[in-house]
This record gives C-alpha cells, structure tokens and sequence, in this order.
C-alpha cells in the first residue's frame, strides 16, 4: 500500500508541473527542496558586443582571437588557444565592395527569436527547451543532446534578426552563437581600433537586429552616398 500511495504522489507532483504556468514568461528551475524562480530575461542586464562602424577596419583581429580561445588545443596534457582559424570564429566580418567591413556577432536579443522557434518542449525540471539562455552571462546556448537539428533557431534569427547563427552542414545544429567568452569577450579585450565594446543591450540603438547587408545600405550611403535601392 505505501508503494501505491508514493507512486500516486509522485504522479500528482508530476502533473502539478506540467500544468503550472508562471505569469510574465519566467522561467523555472525545480530544485531539490522545492522550487527556484527566475525572472524574466526583460528583469536582467543582458550585455552584448556592440560595433563602431566608424572605427571598424575589417582587420579581422576579432575572428582569430575569437576562434583561438574558443578552440582549444591539447599539449602535453594541457590546454592552450587554439590556431585562430577564422572559419571557426563565432564573429564574422562581412567585406563589401565601395570598401564596408561589417562584423556581425549574436546580439543576444533580449525576447530571443531563435529560442522561441525552437520547436522542443521545455524540460520539466529546468524549464529549457533545446536552445536556452544560461544564467550567467544571459547567453544563448544549444544542448546538443536535446537539439534536434531542425534548424528552425537559424532560420528566425535570419528572417527576423543578423542571421548569426548557422546549422552545421552535418548534423543541422546551430553554430556560430556568441558565448562572450564566459564574459570577457576577447574580441573587445583584443580590437585593435577600439571598435568593438560589451554594453548592455539596447534595442532602440541603430543597427540592433539588423542583418550585415541591410547595416551595409545604410553605410553606404552614409559613407559614399550611394543608394542601393535605385
């Protein structure tokens, strides 16, 4: 009899969990010894990097440091950066032709498109789906064993924002998504022209969401006054 009772509590828990619903979007983290609230992205600070197109020389500085530190390399048993292969860069530069070097990185956009595409349940006891925002840095992150490779977060942040994130060819999973170096960016700590900062996010600013060809209409007529719509 106590077996029935404790499989009847657990199932009435369980039930209670899948039907709760927090006002205002928070997300929950089912702890041990109860429940851990979590406010809401639009209660947090989210820092990005943001470019000085003014100051931006296309020198690439930022792709090879960037790929050198998020991809290490085992010596001896240790771990050293990386080569800096740019392919590897969770930054590009986008070159055009009249010269406009466009950098284009995750602007962790606070309502985050490419996680609400994402078309797998949230887990029931961390509240993420497979594509989340970790709680430290407010980056956004995959997990691979949840992810489905569908796709769907790289077509929304292409439609709807810069289009940083890329599937991988292979295994249709998203890449290239900013981890601000577990908040100190080395593409900021390493510019050579300063043009890169970590601010907080502003989505009032000019060129937030904003993909590296409709950033280059805009230079260009700024910088050359050439209009590309006639």
């Amino acid at each position: 009899m106590e077996q029935i009772d404790k499989k009847e509590n657990k199932h009435s828990r369980r039930e209670f969990l899948k039907n709760l619903t927090i006002a205002g979007g928070s997300a929950i983290i089912v702890g041990t010894f109860g429940f851990i609230f979590h406010s809401s992205p639009e209660d947090k600070v989210i820092k990005a990097i943001v470019v000085d197109f003014d100051k931006c020389t296309g020198c690439r500085t930022c792709e090879a440091v960037c790929s050198s530190y998020n991809n290490k390399i085992e010596v001896n048993g240790g771990l050293l950066d990386g080569p800096g292969n740019p392919n590897l860069s969770n930054i590009r530069i986008h070159h055009y032709n009249p010269d406009v070097d466009i950098p284009v990185i995750c602007n962790l956009c606070d309502d985050a498109p490419c996680i609400t595409a994402c078309p797998v349940p949230p887990d029931l006891f961390t509240g993420r789906k497979a594509l989340f925002r970790d709680e430290k840095n407010n980056t956004i992150r995959n997990d691979i064993e949840r992810c489905i490779g569908c796709g769907q977060c790289a077509k929304a942040c292409k439609n709807l924002r810069t289009g940083t994130i890329i599937s991988n060819p292979d295994t249709g999973k998203p890449e290239r998504i900013c981890n601000l170096c577990n908040g100190d960016p080395q593409c900021v700590k390493y510019c050579t022209y300063e043009a890169l900062t970590y601010i907080k996010v502003d989505n009032s600013r000019e060129f937030f969401g904003l993909s590296a060809d409709k950033i280059a209409q805009v230079l260009y007529e700024r910088f050359y006054n050439i209009d590309l719509n006639n």
